[in-house]
C-alpha cells in the first residue's frame, strides 16, 4: 500500500476570541487581534453581535505537504453595557426626565448611541412610561442603513436641594390637591 502520509493536508483551524464594547458592536470599524504571534487587522461590522463567530480563511495553521493553510475562526464578545439592554436589534435604555419636563410636558433630549435625540413629552407624564423610537436601535448586520428599535423608559428625576421658594410652591401645589 501507499504510504499517507505525505499527501497535502489542510491546516488546523486556530480559535481566537474577541472583547467587545456596546459601542465597538453598533458602531463597527478596524480592530487589530494578534494570534498565534501574527498581528491581524480586521474590520467589525456594525450590528455585530454577541456569540457570533466569523471565519478568517488561510489565517489558521499551515497546511501539510503544500496543502491550505486552516482559517481562524473568531469569536465576538460583548462586554454587558449599564445603559442599554440589547435584544436582537433592538436597545432598551432608561431615560432620566426632570419631574418639571414630566408634568408639564415638552421638548426633552436623550443621549443615545446614534447621538441626541429630542422627544415630546405629554403633559402629566407618568414615571416608567415606555416610548418607541424607531430606527433608533442597533444596525442591523450586513444591512447598511437598516436599525432595529430604541425603547425608552422614562424615569422621573426629583429636584435636589430645593430653595425656601421653591419649597413654598411645592407646599401651595400640596394643599390645592388636598383641596381638590
Amino acid at each position: 500500500g501507499r504510504a499517507g502520509g505525505s499527501r497535502p493536508g489542510a491546516g488546523p483551524d486556530y480559535q481566537a476570541e474577541l472583547e467587545l464594547s456596546l459601542e465597538e458592536a453598533y458602531h463597527g470599524g478596524p480592530r487589530t487581534i494578534t494570534v498565534q504571534g501574527k498581528n491581524l487587522r480586521l474590520t467589525i461590522l456594525p450590528g455585530t453581535a454577541d456569540g457570533q463567530t466569523i471565519r478568517l480563511r488561510d489565517q489558521g495553521g499551515p497546511g501539510r505537504h503544500g496543502g491550505p493553510n486552516g482559517s481562524l475562526l473568531i469569536t465576538f464578545r460583548l462586554r454587558p453595557d449599564a445603559r442599554y439592554a440589547r435584544t436582537g436589534d433592538d436597545l432598551t435604555q432608561d431615560a432620566p426626565v426632570p419631574l418639571y419636563k414630566a408634568l408639564l410636558g415638552g421638548e426633552h433630549t436623550v443621549d443615545t448611541l446614534s447621538g441626541p435625540v429630542k422627544i415630546k413629552l405629554k403633559p402629566e407624564t407618568p414615571n416608567g412610561t415606555r416610548l418607541r423610537l424607531r430606527g433608533k436601535g442597533f444596525p442591523v448586520y450586513k444591512q447598511p442603513g437598516q436599525f432595529g428599535d430604541l425603547y425608552l423608559r422614562l424615569t422621573l428625576v426629583l429636584p435636589q436641594h430645593l430653595t425656601e421658594p421653591e419649597k413654598e410652591l411645592i407646599q401651595q401645589l400640596a394643599a390645592l390637591r388636598a383641596e381638590a
